[in-house]
């Protein structure tokens, strides 16, 4: 922006003159500044010599706004209105304090761990906007690698071409029957016990992992009863038709049914985790939400500590209640 061909408008010395007419003295707007008041006095000198205008006419050491002032302050005032709320939105990104965050996740996380998560991550963080979806596996990946989403996450990947897989939390598959199920007698269930039980399977690469533990223990997998998602089990669970092996996770979010779990094995681990893409840029917000996750992850999932009520030997959530 030219004043004349020999002038250029001094964004600066603006930024002074406006900091003086908002704070009404040079020693006020000087500390908002952050520089002395002599370097306030000059700026503006300076500034109404290269505009060619009188802005304050200087009585007994005290500077009065003129009409010519007072013009030029309306004019560039929503200027500096939209710089101030600028630097607010750029110190927000750098805290972590406002963003857009894409998530796609597979249904036993994101129908039990990561709402509470999400609550929790957003609650300081007024600026930050959220698009959460709920799909299959194979969605969830397409997602991530189409760039539709900035996040995956999902249960029972260690690796996978193409994708950075980032581990969050491992736990070990469990068994999730009726409160009055005779298998509630053991304290420790195996695919032997299950062998003449109404047994629920799954279809997902979860059931992969079921079945390979079945496999491991010589036991054929005939399930009477097919479902596609932990939830659906445990819902069919609770309906009497039999007893399940879920991932842990999916388990710790029973309340309101009436189901207990038990322990699975042979030891059928399985690792929640977030997948991005390979060699993906991983923004400030997307990693913050990574730490949370897994810190959170691990502390909802931890053991009950003594003290914590504990009926029989059935599992409770950890989670914060509200």
């Amino acid at each position: 922006m030219k004043i004349d061909r020999r002038n250029d408008l001094n964004l600066r010395l603006l930024e002074v003159f406006e900091a003086v007419m908002r704070c009404g003295t040079t020693i006020s707007a000087a500390e908002e500044l952050g520089v002395s008041q002599p370097a306030v006095s000059n700026a503006v000198k300076s500034l109404e010599n290269q505009l060619g205008l009188t802005l304050f006419e200087r009585i007994s050491r005290v500077l009065r706004p003129t009409q010519d002032a007072y013009h030029l302050n309306k004019e560039i005032e929503p200027l500096f209105a939209l710089m101030r709320g600028i630097e607010l939105e750029i110190r927000d990104l750098r805290a972590v304090k406002a963003g857009r965050l894409r998530i796609s996740t597979t249904p036993p996380l994101g129908h039990t761990a990561l709402p509470a998560i999400l609550r929790d991550f957003t609650a300081d963080r007024p600026g930050v906007t959220i698009r959460y979806d709920v799909r299959r596996l194979d969605t969830v990946l397409q997602s991530v690698e189409t760039g539709v989403v900035d996040l995956g996450f999902v249960l029972g990947l260690q690796e996978l071409r193409g994708y950075e897989v980032i581990p969050l939390h491992r736990g070990d598959m469990v068994c999730v029957m009726p409160v009055d199920h005779p298998l509630g007698r053991l304290n420790v269930v195996t695919p032997h016990d299950l062998a003449d039980c109404a047994f629920i399977g799954l279809e997902t690469n979860l059931g992969a992992l079921v079945r390979s533990a079945f496999s491991q223990a010589g036991v054929l997998h005939r399930p009477r009863i097919e479902a596609r998602y932990c939830h659906t089990a445990c819902v069919l669970a609770n309906a009497g038709l039999g007893v399940s092996v879920i991932d842990p996770f999916t388990a710790a979010f029973t309340q309101g049914m009436q189901l207990i779990t038990r322990p699975f094995e042979p030891a059928t681990p399985v690792t929640a985790a977030a997948v991005i893409r390979k060699k993906g840029d991983l923004s400030r917000i997307s990693a913050a939400f990574i730490e949370t996750a897994r810190t959170q992850l691990t502390a909802m999932m931890s053991p009950p500590q003594e003290g914590d009520r504990i009926a029989g030997t059935e599992h409770k959530s950890v989670l914060p209640t509200d």
